[in-house]
């Protein structure tokens, strides 16, 4: 397993257990891009990813994220498919996402992380099929 895999597969595992705390994976300028949703927007910097996180995770009266698969791509960004679900404060509803984090790594500091509400478009804008 590759040295981007493992980062990856690592913050992925606190983000399993709730655990969203650490950015020392992250470049100090990291850029951090919610494609789609109520946030989308591109933000600059550890303390704006963590600002914009969250303010999204707020939103939520419970939330959990399970990661499905992860795929090395020959540039070395890695992507996830992940399977998300929880419900808002105010409602028992359950909702479930099928979506998709790219993460760009150089030098061990992850530079980039892309989150898309919708896998299908990760998937198609990567030039990937599922």
């Amino acid at each position: 397993m590759s040295a981007n895999l493992d980062l990856v597969r690592s913050i992925h595992a606190d983000w399993e257990r709730g655990d969203y705390r650490s950015v020392e994976w992250a470049h100090p300028d990291i850029e951090y891009v919610m494609v789609e949703g109520t946030h989308a927007g591109e933000w600059t910097g550890t303390a704006a990813m963590a600002e914009v996180w969250r303010e999204w995770l707020g939103a939520w009266g419970r939330f959990k994220s399970e990661a499905e698969a992860f795929r090395e791509l020959s540039d070395g960004s890695v992507v996830v498919l992940v399977r998300g679900h929880g419900g808002s404060k105010t409602s028992t509803l359950e909702v479930v996402d099928r979506s998709a984090n790219v993460f760009d790594i150089r030098g061990g500091r992850v530079t980039r992380l892309t989150i898309y509400n919708s896998r299908d478009r990760a998937l198609a804008d990567l030039g990937l099929e599922e």
